[in-house]
């Protein structure tokens, strides 16, 4: 049985990934910040239909609790085969000139520096060079990597265009170890992460704009995921799925 661990799983794109993992087989390593409960909601429904999952509580833009958070999942699995880097967050709508340090370093912590940093603890456990038996990254990065995301949160876009490259990157890096780093490019998905954003209801606005006329499923998006975590990708490496509805 193979080993995923997935950040930020508790809701949304993270924990439709994590419960259609477990139908593929994976035994799965909640990972969940504050909510606890939707955490061990997601791991019932795993191990309701005969899965395995675990729960484990850490915020990944704190360098000791992603230590805390591998060591767990090496206490309860004993190894690891894939990483998915889905946590991240956004903040409300605005322009430039309303942004403050404080809410970009808000941003870059938990969109850069704690993927990378939980990518790091995966190469370290993964490669064919630290004694590991390879593995898969796959970083959920955004559309907005490459619309921008004027008026809205172009922080937010711009820590997404960094995991772009660092996804680039860490592929060529990690190749000949055994390791795979892919991404998708999620966009207009119906999670909550648009009430962090202020506006609940935001796909419901500009979905007439996207070519395919909807907005898209956390379950969408879990399917890219697990293909590029899969063997079924293993020529694929430093590419990209947009899921995005077409634009």
């Amino acid at each position: 049985m193979k080993i995923i661990l997935i950040t930020g799983a508790s809701r949304g794109i993270g924990g439709a990934t994590a419960i259609l993992a477990a139908k593929a087989g994976y035994a799965v390593a909640v990972n969940y910040r504050r909510n606890r409960t939707a955490a061990e909601q997601v791991v019932s429904e795993i191990t309701g239909k005969g899965g395995t999952a675990v729960a484990i509580q850490a915020d990944i833009t704190r360098e000791e609790e992603v230590m805390k958070l591998f060591s767990e999942t090496d206490r309860v699995f004993g190894r690891l085969d894939v990483l998915v880097n889905n946590a991240g967050i956004l903040e409300p709508q605005m322009r430039l000139e309303e942004m403050d340090a404080a809410r970009l370093s808000r941003i870059f912590a938990a969109n850069i520096t704690g993927q990378i940093l939980c990518a790091r603890e995966a190469v370290k456990r993964m490669s064919l060079k630290h004694g590991g038996s390879g593995g898969a990254i796959v970083n959920v990065s955004s559309i907005a990597a490459k619309t921008g995301a004027p008026g809205e949160y172009i922080d937010y876009a711009a820590s997404k265009g960094a995991i772009d490259t660092f996804t680039v990157g860490l592929a060529k890096e990690v190749a000949e170890e055994g390791i795979r780093v892919n991404a998708v490019r999620p966009a207009f998905i119906y999670t909550d992460i648009h009430a962090d954003g202020g506006e609940p209801g935001r796909i419901e606005r500009i979905k007439a704009s996207i070519p395919l006329r909807r907005g898209g499923l956390a379950g969408e998006v879990a399917e890219a995921i697990l293909w590029l975590a899969s063997e079924k990708s293993s020529y694929s490496t430093g590419i990209f799925i947009n899921v995005s509805g077409g634009r």
